[in-house]
């Protein structure tokens, strides 16, 4: 599933449609759209501007311009791409026409989602607080009242919005930390550096485009290329980069985690 760096890139590279007219929107797939017929849906976009192009943890939310203002929130899931033109093809379940140009959402799984509000979407707003945003002394504060093991906490999207599997163990592994720690058990100086981790992975992470593991590509479709700076993250049997020690992979809250042994304590 595309995660905070992947939304991220893709946000950033369908930013061009600042201030475009929708057209049309055609949807041919009720399985991706939440809380609406698509004829309803299309009628509230036609003619709408776009006034911005936010993330959102791993939602992107697009505001409408107008009275009231709209909001288009688009999902991923695990399969999901936009797309800045291009054919339509068998995956393609949205078109959206612009007064200059196509934007399409592909999505093979059919595990992403697109919904139209004339608020705020609830379930975005609901979200934690952005990594890149909060704040040491707001971290430390949250993740002491929290009894739970630190790579549950890192994936629960009330603690921290965006983070998934991947940047997860990333930011873990950097740290020193195994994942099946008590987060609130955590010393000062181990969440000091867990903080500082989730910052460094995630803006290295974005730097570089993302993590193409599967589909992802974004809307250009290019593809990302932090999978090479991967340390734990699916090397199971591997050696560690530091230590040489062969990477272990376990389940936290019934996901894959992969750490070392050796230089990850609790």
């Amino acid at each position: 599933m595309p995660e905070l760096p992947e939304v991220e890139t893709v946000t950033r590279s369908i930013a061009p449609l600042v201030g475009r007219r929708i057209v049309s929107a055609e949807f041919r797939n009720m399985r991706i759209l939440r809380g609406g017929d698509p004829d309803r849906m299309s009628a509230a976009l036609q003619g709408r501007r776009i006034g911005s192009v936010k993330r959102y943890g791993k939602f992107i939310v697009v505001t409408l311009k107008g009275e009231p203002a709209g909001y288009l929130l688009l999902h991923l899931g695990m399969t999901g791409r936009l797309l800045l033109g291009g054919d339509a093809g068998k995956h393609t379940h949205a078109i959206f026409t612009f007064d200059r140009g196509l934007l399409l959402f592909d999505d093979s799984r059919q595990f992403g989602c697109i919904q139209y509000s004339d608020e705020f979407p609830v379930r975005v707003a609901r979200l934690g607080p952005e990594p890149l945003e909060v704040t040491y002394d707001e971290f430390f504060s949250a993740l002491r009242r929290r009894k739970t093991r630190i790579k549950a906490l890192l994936l629960n999207q009330s603690f921290l919005r965006g983070i998934g599997n991947i940047y997860a163990d990333e930011a873990l592994f950097r740290a020193g930390i195994h994942p099946l720690a008590m987060a609130n058990r955590l010393r000062a100086d181990r969440v000091r550096k867990l903080y500082d981790s989730v910052v460094r992975v995630l803006t290295e992470a974005i730097d570089a485009g993302g993590s193409s593991i599967s589909d992802y590509v974004d809307a250009e479709g290019r593809k990302g290329f932090f999978q090479f700076s991967h340390r734990v993250y699916q090397r199971t049997g591997e050696p560690c980069v530091n230590c040489g020690t062969v990477i272990r992979r376990i389940l936290v809250a019934q996901r894959s985690s992969h750490y070392c042994p050796k230089c990850q304590k609790r």
